[in-house]
């Protein structure tokens, strides 16, 4: 079974920063690009960044680029999301994402809260 495992959160006042990290198991980690989503109350689920699986090249929603920076560490099998310069937009609960290289399974950690106070 694939889970996926976000750590990380907390409550960080305007211009601070946070580290997030996802813990994946059950699958190659090397076979999977692993995305970062948010939801913020009332709105919709919105995709934050995307990290391939071989050459670890990363997309990042216009909202966040050059603020927040994805990595992952295919070893620790590890997925991180540097989130920096931090607005109080920025509050949401931030998942990551994991889609099955075979099945087409999406798979989704249970989240974690990102407060940001002005």
């Amino acid at each position: 079974e694939v889970q996926l495992v976000e750590s990380g959160g907390g409550l960080v006042q305007a211009g601070g920063s946070l580290r997030l990290s996802c813990v994946v198991s059950g699958v190659t980690f090397a076979d999977v690009a692993i995305g970062w989503f948010r939801q913020a109350p009332g709105k919709e689920r919105e995709g934050v960044s995307c990290i391939s699986n071989n050459d670890a090249r990363v997309l990042t929603a216009e909202a966040v680029k050059g603020r927040f920076t994805t990595s992952r560490d295919n070893d620790k099998m590890m997925v991180y999301l540097q989130m920096t310069s931090l607005k109080p937009e920025d509050t949401a609960v931030y998942y990551c994402h994991a889609e099955h290289p075979v099945t087409r399974t999406n798979y989704w950690g249970q989240g974690t809260q990102v407060t940001v106070s002005s």
